[in-house]
């Protein structure tokens, strides 16, 4: 079995890993029009899936 000669450091690991990361986030668009990420609750208004989570003060 073919096993590595040196351990890969973490600067050389993560140079490889560079590509993985996700171009463009996911963003959706509430009811009330604010951007949301997927699956998280709207900052601006406080709703999740058109229900109403927390109250959010009007500020």
């Amino acid at each position: 079995m073919a096993v590595p000669k040196k351990k890969t450091s973490r600067s050389r690991k993560n140079m490889r890993r560079s590509h993985d990361h996700v171009a463009i986030p996911n963003v959706n668009y509430c009811t009330c029009g604010a951007p949301v990420l997927r699956h998280c609750i709207c900052d601006a208004c406080g709703t999740y899936k058109g229900k109403q989570v927390i109250e959010v003060a009007n500020a």
